[in-house]
């Protein structure tokens, strides 16, 4: 069983590599075959160029890597924190260029291109833990939880996803330490409950 484990945060120190050391650590307990990218330290080039936006383009060997990846992989999780309700930069490059059509999803025979996403995805499950310094309620009163939105709805499950959480963790700024050990045992326990022992 292989789970793919992205990690999007440029500080080595941040709560969010604690966060992806703690599933991990999970994962690799309960049996799985794990592929991690931290996409700052491995400088991930996000820029989709246009040479690369043809379905049938020839890709550089990182995106190919990635894609191969993501197509078989039978888990994903992803990490980062919440800045102004959306992803870093570097993961919606990530997204642009991994998430490809024929790769993620497709179109029926004859549609152009404006029609419904058929999901390509093997994964079962995906798992989005994130971070912010803004307070739940405000994020869902004011902001509506975009990254909800873009994840589950207009990501995974165009996707063919079929299982699908995230867990924000906040406010990262006034957290203690003991609420920080809290939230990583958290994670601990989501990963075992979505990624139990392999049989």
């Amino acid at each position: 069983m292989k789970i793919l484990v992205i990690l999007a945060h440029p500080d080595s120190g941040s709560f969010n590599h604690a966060i992806a050391g703690a599933a991990i650590k999970i994962l690799n307990t309960n049996g799985y075959e794990v592929a991690f990218h931290d996409l700052y330290k491995e400088k991930f080039p996000p820029v989709l160029p246009a040479r690369e936006i043809p379905r049938v383009a020839p890709l550089p060997r990182i995106i190919s890597r990635h894609y191969s990846e993501i197509s078989n992989a039978d888990g994903i999780i992803i990490i980062h924190p919440n800045w102004w309700g959306q992803p870093p930069a570097i993961l919606k490059g990530w997204i642009d260029r991994v998430l490809r059509p024929g790769v993620a999803y497709t179109f029926a025979e004859g549609d152009r291109g404006d029609g419904e996403l058929i999901g390509l995805l093997k994964a079962s499950v995906v798992l989005v833990f994130n971070t912010s310094n803004t307070p739940a309620a405000r994020e869902l009163t004011m902001y509506g939880d975009p990254l909800e939105t873009l994840w589950k709805n207009n990501m995974f499950i165009s996707c063919g996803v079929k299982s699908f959480y995230r867990k924000n963790f906040g406010v990262i700024v006034t957290s203690t330490l003991k609420q920080r050990q809290e939230w990583l045992e958290e994670t601990r326990e989501i990963t075992k409950k979505y990624f139990p022992k392999v049989a």
